[in-house]
């Protein structure tokens, strides 16, 4: 998929989450993730030492979390896991989002084939719960 297709993807899926939430008043996380899918490549070293950090620096104080999850099994053991690599970003808001985000879609966009050919999954969910700390 190209890079702009998925750019209008991600405008779709955020207008279309953005009333609902926004009413809500909640926080929302924009899930990024990568199938595991055999004879693709996804370059991990440059995702996590090139790639992610070229975007929380774009996003910059709008991006409240990134993280980044590396599969390693599926449910059953031995198994292999359904998605290679997983990144999670936290916002304020739809808006707050779309504003960090669409300076810098060419750049970020353009990115990815320097480090995958698999088609990523982008979700925008709101936050309903945060995060068990112990």
């Amino acid at each position: 998929m190209s890079a702009r297709n998925l750019r209008l993807i991600w405008k779709r899926c955020a207008r279309a989450a953005r009333d609902d939430i926004e009413e809500l008043g909640g926080m929302i996380k924009v899930s990024v993730f990568y199938p595991n899918q055999a004879d693709k490549k996804f370059d991990l070293d440059y995702y996590l030492g090139q790639h992610m950090p070229m975007v929380e620096a774009r996003f910059g104080e709008a991006c409240r979390e990134a993280s980044v999850e590396v599969g390693i099994l599926g449910v059953a053991p031995g198994t292999t896991p359904a998605f290679i690599v997983t990144c999670h970003l936290t916002f304020d808001s739809v808006d707050a989002f779309q504003t960090a985000f669409a300076p810098h879609v060419a750049e970020i966009m353009g990115d990815i084939p320097n480090y995958t050919d698999i088609e990523p999954v982008i979700q925008i969910g709101e936050v309903r719960r945060g995060p068990l700390v112990r």
